[in-house]
């Protein structure tokens, strides 16, 4: 993705020299760095571009989701014919293909006869399609039931809710009910997929079940906060019983970039992102739907094997691959997942050539501008605690979270970040600290002094 600042010189790696060059410091008052302990030792696991091969898999499939064609431009149906495209060039043999549901914004005839024609024209003739109904399908000012007609009318599936087998692997694919806002699944739905599930365990027990929900699980996944809470117990005890299966869902819009997008306990939780723009947590400055966040577009490519599952993520926005393809071992034995909310036992961290400095160009009366090196972590680096204190008085004058901006390609770093609301001719502490993806904070921290611009004297004209 492209960063959108003002100042390009900030979207790219930059050396030590430039990094100096590119900043200023006020005189006599930079603090640099402050290294708390000696991190030279600690093992770094970069996410490096996926490259392997694993022999010819048994079976092939894409899983996006929220692809959200509307009926008044053609944006998002353009980003899923591109999505098609590239697919069908990173795996040109397909056994089925996964969307989890809101193909489309409103449910709108339009909106599915925009979608239906580019999906068939791209779909891999060989590939079966599993297609599930999504929130946004229901709203169009129909009723529930006409909403569920109109989809099974238009993507040919036999029911909102069905069990295929292909190549001898179960799907479950399963679909919101209403598009209300805190979706459920109905105990009648939730019974009939008890039933498949031991029906799937039966014809195989080693090996993978594939279920598909438009909503996520609360308490699982990145995102999973805007899952369900109505049957949500009875919906995940009805999957903790079968360790086999890999649940994927939707509606989040949360990057893939994220490790917590994979989550493992009973069974294996896996977020699908979005083909239309991208959402985050709340709280940092950045937002929730941050800048240029409908360039984000990415999908899933599942390949299956005798003894696991690899799990592909694609950044179609950038065509290529984030990070390392998920690896699922069978059988499946809960006691060796190892994509567990416990995985990532290690703070992040600054180097010793860590930089800090205020971006003298930027500075106002009230705002303050500070370029910092990313720090390192074994999986991901999410956020930065910044604090600005009164140098004279320690007083926190301003503290925020601010993300990482790992969503971006390529991440920014330097990462620059503005400061406002502060007081004119004074001088600031900034400390920074990094946090990781499962909030573990930095015993280490940046910190440098900035002193903001005399308050300007505005004239005033008599007459």
């Amino acid at each position: 993705m492209k960063n959108n600042q003002s100042n390009n010189f900030f979207e790219k790696a930059i050396n030590r020299r430039s990094f100096l060059e590119g900043t200023t410091k006020i005189a006599g008052a930079t603090l640099g760095l402050s290294l708390v302990n000696s991190l030279t030792g600690l093992n770094v696991e970069a996410e490096s571009k996926y490259s392997g091969h694993h022999g010819k898999p048994n079976l092939v499939f894409p899983v996006i989701s929220d692809i959200h064609v509307v009926d008044h431009n053609d944006k998002n149906l353009e980003k899923f014919v591109s999505t098609m495209e590239q697919l069908n060039q990173v795996a040109p043999k397909q056994d089925a293909f996964v969307v989890v549901g809101d193909l489309t914004e409103y449910g709108l005839s339009l909106e599915y006869d925009k979608f239906m024609t580019a999906y068939n024209a791209k779909k891999k003739s060989r590939a079966v399609s599993l297609l599930a109904i999504g929130n946004h399908e229901y709203y169009n000012g129909l009723s529930i039931a006409d909403s569920q007609k109109r989809f099974l009318e238009n993507t040919g599936m036999e029911s909102i809710y069905y069990h295929r087998t292909i190549q001898g692997y179960h799907f479950i694919v399963l679909g919101c009910e209403d598009g209300a806002d805190d979706e459920t699944f109905s105990v009648k739905q939730i019974e009939w997929l008890g039933k498949q599930l031991k029906q799937a365990k039966a014809d195989d027990s080693k090996k993978p079940i594939f279920v598909f929900h438009h909503y996520p699980i609360t308490g699982t996944i990145y995102g999973s906060q805007w899952g369900f809470a109505k049957n949500r117990d009875l919906f995940y005890d009805t999957l903790k019983e079968y360790p086999q299966v890999i649940a994927f869902s939707g509606h989040t819009h949360y990057p893939l970039d994220n490790p917590r997008i994979i989550h493992q306990k009973d069974f294996t939780s896996i977020g699908t992102s979005t083909g239309a723009y991208m959402w985050l947590d709340d709280g940092r400055i950045q937002g929730e739907v941050p800048e240029d966040a409908d360039i984000l577009n990415q999908a899933l490519i599942v390949e299956v094997y005798n003894n696991k599952v690899m799990v592909k993520r694609r950044d179609i926005h950038n065509n290529d691959w984030t990070g390392e393809p998920f690896e699922i071992s069978y059988p499946a034995q809960k006691k060796t997942f190892k994509y567990t909310e416990d995985r990532d036992k290690k703070a992040p961290f600054f180097t010793k050539d860590s930089m800090l400095s205020i971006v003298h160009e930027n500075t106002t009366a009230t705002a303050l501008t500070i370029m910092f090196t990313q720090a390192k972590d074994t999986l991901l680096v999410h956020d930065y605690k910044v604090v600005a204190r009164n140098a004279d008085t320690g007083e926190a004058a301003k503290q925020f979270l601010a993300f990482s901006e790992f969503y971006k390609d390529p991440v920014p770093n330097p990462l620059s970040l503005s400061i406002d609301g502060l007081k004119p001719n004074t001088t600031y502490e900034i400390e920074v600290h990094a946090l990781d993806a499962y909030d573990h904070v930095s015993a280490n921290s940046l910190k440098v002094l900035g002193k903001t611009l005399s308050e300007e004297v505005k004239e005033e004209i008599l007459t």
